[in-house]
């Protein structure tokens, strides 16, 4: 009879529990435009998605998306400064309402977090010196790639490593990374191609390029699981803003081109 009591107390206090971790949830939206603020994760290391002006402020291209949101929404923005490996920690532990940090789509953060539909794209490539006669997989066997920690080139490369025969080296942050290559101490990179454009600018003599793609990935707006009314009002918040041709200003502002077409379809 006690066991069956404990059993009953313990299964009451469960339902509750989970009764209230739903509940939590699904007010998210509520909660932030009742409090006035939103707190969004971004990557302030990463140019020219998200750095530091002259005067220490930010700017970039998710900065700007990010101020065009709470913008529209009528919200004070709080920056929560992250990088590559914590974007998601982030919103598991509630330190940030959503991430927006060229968070690229993948089966793999699908299962721990939730995405908005896309609003920007990227590139990856491997990059290395103009001199460096790499033209794909092949051509990298035996070799050193380095890549920022937590990324998804991070990701996708470990899984292929021991297949292809490359060697891995990991950077905490994506302005280590590039100080990195800039320097010589890296063989080559594995990140955007935007970023190897950067690379190249800083190194005249290694005039790092890309010289293959491993993929183009959707960059979306990235959630808590079970907050669907916050996924839906951001869903209509980009549609509306790529409809309008905001989203694709900010990104041709900051990245030299205009968004894919896939992402504005």
């Amino acid at each position: 009879m006690k066991f069956i009591k404990s059993l009953a107390v313990a299964s009451a206090m469960c339902a509750l529990s989970l009764a209230g971790t739903s509940i939590a949830s699904a007010n998210s939206y509520e909660r932030i435009i009742e409090s006035g603020k939103i707190r969004i994760s971004t990557d302030l290391a990463i140019p020219p998605s998200g750095m530091l002006d002259a005067e220490l402020k930010p700017i970039g291209s998710d900065v700007e998306t990010a101020k065009l949101l709470a913008e529209d929404w009528g919200l004070e923005l709080e920056f929560i400064e992250t990088t590559g490996a914590t974007r998601i920690p982030n919103l598991q532990t509630d330190k940030a309402d959503i991430v927006i940090s060229t968070l690229s789509v993948t089966p793999q953060r699908a299962e721990v977090i939730d995405f908005s539909k896309p609003y920007a794209g990227l590139q990856s490539v491997i990059g290395a010196p103009a001199a460096a006669q790499i033209a794909g997989w092949d051509d990298i066997r035996g070799k050193t790639v380095t890549v920022t920690r937590g990324t998804t080139q991070d990701t996708e490369l470990t899984a292929m490593a021991a297949e292809r025969g490359f060697n891995i080296a990991r950077y905490d942050d994506d302005a280590t990374m590039v100080t990195a290559a800039v320097t010589g101490q890296a063989e080559m990179v594995a990140t955007s191609a935007t970023i190897v454009q950067q690379i190249g600018e800083r190194n005249k003599d290694l005039a790092y390029e890309p010289k293959f793609t491993i993929r183009v990935f959707d960059l979306a707006i990235g959630v808590r699981k079970g907050e669907p009314e916050l996924l839906e009002k951001l869903n209509e918040w980009v549609s509306a803003n790529l409809k309008n041709g905001k989203l694709n200003d900010i990104y041709q502002k900051y990245h030299g081109t205009p968004l894919p077409a896939e992402i504005l379809q």
